[in-house]
Order: structure tokens, then sequence, then C-alpha cells
């Protein structure tokens, strides 16, 4: 699977940076193959171009914002959150060029405290959090950073039952039943829903995130995924805790994925600090990193059921190949 050669992918919304860090100036970002430019509009809301003036294909995230607008730090030229352009300052009126100075805008709101990103007209709305903003639950910012890997082999992976107990030894594995917990899928036209029970050691930092004291646990969970590379997990713990992850995988190109990761709790920070929680999820993710930087970050669609040998707990990465390769014939 290669995102960048698949047209349809670049009509999904993708968060790739929280809000807060385009306070500070325009920020470099790339998804699908294609450099952006992120940036504060002057009523605030995010705005997105390509990060190349075309003057001189100087990168405008090198730049500075001045009065809501992109301004090229080679040789001020200025762009509006549309592309067009606004000012050249060795011209007196840059309009006198009939359009032509203008770079490629996209997409972009803000949401859940990130700024998402859409590069082409939206197939579909960003789904609605409906813990975000709730004063029973808090959000707290994990991670977002690139990994050298595919982001349909990172996306699977959080839906993998099979690898918990050798992968995350350490955190959460290692209960000495390498058993998956089997999945109960429910399937819907933009992705799935997979249930199940996961049992899962509860020690050190584990014990810190959920605020049990017992050396194992449960977790019940249901699993959303929505097409293409965003997912929600629901789990619960048997003293009530609930802990939410949202995920995306974003492709930065064909090889690397940004991961981009926050949490809802129904508890407090006097209950957990976020610290603890953000630690416990920091060790597993960093288990996953370990081993999905040596996988080959292409993933087989179109011969997705022969390519690679199967086991009955890859079922839900074998549904989304089996979409992700509809959408690709069909987007």
């Amino acid at each position: 699977m290669h995102p960048s050669q698949i047209p349809a992918l670049r009509g999904f919304w993708y968060p790739l940076v929280r809000v807060e860090e385009l306070d500070a100036g325009p920020v470099a970002q790339r998804l699908l193959g294609v450099d952006l430019v992120l940036w504060k509009d002057a009523d605030g809301a995010p705005a997105v171009a390509r990060d190349r003036c075309p003057h001189r294909t100087a990168k405008l995230s090198k730049g500075f914002v001045e009065n809501g607008n992109i301004v090229c730090g080679y040789h001020g030229w200025a762009f509006g959150r549309d592309g067009k352009c606004v000012r050249i300052p060795q011209r007196a009126e840059p309009a006198a060029t009939g359009g032509k100075m203008g770079v490629a805008a996209f997409h972009a709101r803000a949401y859940a405290g990130h700024v998402w990103v859409a590069l082409d007209s939206p197939r579909a709305d960003i789904p609605v959090f409906a813990e975000d903003g709730d004063p029973a639950w808090r959000r707290i910012p994990e991670f977002a950073e690139n990994w050298a890997c595919g982001a349909l082999r990172l996306m699977e992976n959080e839906f993998d039952n099979a690898h918990i107990e050798f992968v995350h030894q350490a955190t959460f594995g290692n209960t000495r039943d390498p058993a998956p917990a089997e999945n109960e899928i429910e399937e819907f036209a933009d992705g799935f829903v997979a249930r199940s029970v996961v049992r899962a050691a509860n020690r050190n930092i584990g014990a810190d995130y959920t605020g049990l004291a017992t050396g194992a646990t449960t977790r019940t969970t249901v699993h959303r995924w929505w097409v293409p590379f965003l997912r929600k997990l629901d789990l619960e713990f048997p003293n009530g805790l609930r802990h939410r992850i949202v995920t995306a995988t974003v492709p930065v190109d064909d090889t690397h994925t940004r991961l981009v990761q926050w949490v809802y709790r129904n508890d407090t920070d006097a209950d957990v600090p976020a610290a603890k929680a953000i630690a416990f999820d920091r060790a597993v993710t960093l288990e996953d990193k370990a081993v999905l930087e040596t996988v080959d970050p292409e993933t087989p669609l179109r011969a997705y059921l022969t390519a690679e040998r199967h086991m009955p707990s890859d079922k839900p990465g074998l549904i989304m190949r089996r979409m992700l390769l509809a959408l690709a014939e069909g987007g």
C-alpha cells in the first residue's frame, strides 16, 4: 500500500499538531507526501498551504505570520489562508499579476485540541468525541511524532490482541497466557467496532495508571476504527476507570507515519496525575515502535489474503485492508 498514490485518501481529515503549537508561528508538516505550512489567521483559526513560495521555492514555514497571513522569509511575499498572494513588497499591487502568484491552500479546522487537515474536499466529517468539552471527562494530550513505519501497519497493530503477550512484556503483557482475546466485530460503512475482554498484567507504572493495587486485571474494550487511519479505544477497568484513547496514524508519506494520540479519562488529576497516565501509554507505544520500525512499511492490499500468512486474531487488520482496497479502487 502506497498511501500517496491513493487519491481518495486526500479527502479525509487528519490531525497533525496541537492547536497551541501554532501560537509561536508557522509550523511545517508533511501529509501524503505533500509538504505543508500551518499557521493561525487573523481570527486565530488554523490555515494550511503548500510549504513552497511560488517565487523561488523557499519554505514558507521558515517565514513568519503577519496580520494573519503567512509571509515568506526570503522576499516578503505574503499569502492569505486561501493561498492568494496579498502582498509583494517589490510591487505596488499584487493583484496586477492576475492571481498567478498564489500557493495551493487546503482545508484546516481545530477540533479536540488539534489541527485537522484535508488535502481535498472532505469526504466525511471528523468523528464527534462526546467526551470533548464534557466536564465529567478530562482530555490529556499525549503524542504527536513521526515513526519510520507505514500508517496501515501501525493502525493494524492497535487492534492486534496477539502481540500483547510478547511485545508488551514490560507493561501489561506477560500474563503467561499467549492466547489472544477474541474480538466481536460489527462492521459499518466507515469502519467497524471490535469488542473484547483482554487479560492484562497490572504492575509498576501500570498500577499507577489504573489506580488498582492488584497484580492482574482485565480490560473491557470497545474499539472503534474509522476509515482510513483513526481509532478510539475505550478501556474500562474493574474500579470503574474509563481510559479512552484516540489515535491517528497519519500517513506522512509511504514509509513514515505521524502518531497523534490523546486520551479522555473519567477521573481527576488528584486520582491519577496526567503524567502517570502518559508515562504508561508512552512505555506501551515505545514497545510497539521498536517492533514496527523493523516491519516492511508496505502493507499488501490487492493480494491482502495471500501475500502474507494470517491467523484468526488478524481479522481486524484484514477488514481494514479490504475496506481500503475498495476505497483505492473505487474512490
